[in-house]
């Protein structure tokens, strides 16, 4: 037994650096036998299991690690409850990865499980899909400080419309999901203040890059703040007042090579080429004026920081990869109609 008791222990440390890699060390020690839905179990438990190890193991697409998830899922007691309770749940349960087609496989098999342990409730598991995002959405939008713009419950069952197999779902049944969150948020597990659930209208980023100029074409060192769906720029790290802003919405962005400097993006509007970007910046006597940039060409010091870059940004453009997700979603429910 105290053998038995030192491999959990190794087994569990692994799997919260490897998540693949501490499984196979517990399977191989015999601490856990190779069945999945064992290995489900003690996934749902999680004693000492890191619950951001956990979202990345379930969201894999590996078919052994899909039939964990489905038995993890399966785990979860969501009969009688409705659709907020079973979310808290299971949002408790693990940390929601960030990667789009992760979260999608989680909450299909998420939204299967629900309609099984309560029949009837919704029409499809779409409807039940759609609705779960968008009540995951309203948490972010009434908690979150950075999001000033409160949704009132018009808004929540306007966002919803059409999606139970064409028809609306009952007022009484949102007005309740509604109310549940509005009283209380969704607990985090582990917050540390980036889980996608809670604070993903603001991903973050900072550091030092090199611009290329738009009128003067050399290569300036600025730093640079990402935030609110902006890009700021600064001549010292100590500044109040940024050199230049640059508004994101319509912008793209993409890698693009140069031959005097490694490691380059490119900002650009997909949408209107040749036009300047709508930016602003601060002219040598501190005016502000409209930027000269039909496209921004950034250099980042290692190719790993440029693609840290070009993920967080575009993270920032799309705001959201619930809303394609839904949407997605939406027109399929709407096809069948």
């Amino acid at each position: 037994m105290v053998q038995r008791d030192k491999d959990l222990c190794v087994g569990r440390k692994k799997f919260n650096m490897d998540p693949t890699k501490g499984i196979q060390y517990l399977t191989e020690h015999k601490v856990l036998s190779s069945d999945l839905r064992e290995i489900a179990r003690f996934l749902y438990k999680g004693e000492g299991l890191n619950k951001t190890a956990i979202g990345d193991y379930l969201g894999e697409r590996d078919p052994a690690n899909l039939q964990i998830l489905q038995a993890f899922v399966e785990c979860h007691p969501f009969a009688n409850l409705n659709l907020v309770q079973a979310l808290r749940q299971f949002l408790w349960s693990f940390r929601l990865p960030g990667e789009a087609q992760k979260i999608d496989r989680m909450m299909e098999a998420f939204a299967n499980w629900y309609c099984q342990c309560n029949p009837g409730v919704f029409q499809s598991t779409d409807t039940c899909y759609v609705l779960s995002f968008s009540v995951i959405m309203l948490n972010t939008s009434l908690h979150n400080p950075n999001v000033k713009d409160k949704p009132p419950f018009e808004r929540f069952v306007a966002m919803n419309r059409g999606i139970n197999n064409g028809g609306d779902l009952p007022e009484e049944l949102l007005r309740n999901l509604f109310e549940s969150i509005k009283n209380e948020p969704f607990s985090i597990p582990e917050d540390d203040g980036n889980d996608l659930t809670h604070t993903f209208f603001n991903p973050s980023r900072e550091g030092w890059l090199l611009k290329l100029g738009g009128r003067v074409k050399t290569w300036k060192r600025r730093w640079f703040i990402l935030t609110d769906n902006c890009l700021y720029y600064f001549e010292y790290t100590t500044d109040k007042e940024p050199l230049g802003i640059i508004p994101l919405e319509n912008l793209s962005v993409r890698k693009v090579e140069d031959p005097k400097k490694p490691n380059c993006f490119e900002l650009f509007n997909p949408n209107c080429k040749g036009q300047k970007i709508k930016a602003c910046k601060t002219d040598g006597d501190g005016k502000v004026v409209e930027g000269k940039h039909q496209s921004y060409k950034i250099s980042a010091a290692t190719p790993e920081e440029r693609d840290l870059w070009i993920e967080a940004i575009r993270t920032s453009i799309t705001q959201d990869p619930f809303y394609d997700l839904v949407s997605a979603r939406k027109k399929k429910i709407a096809s069948k109609n």
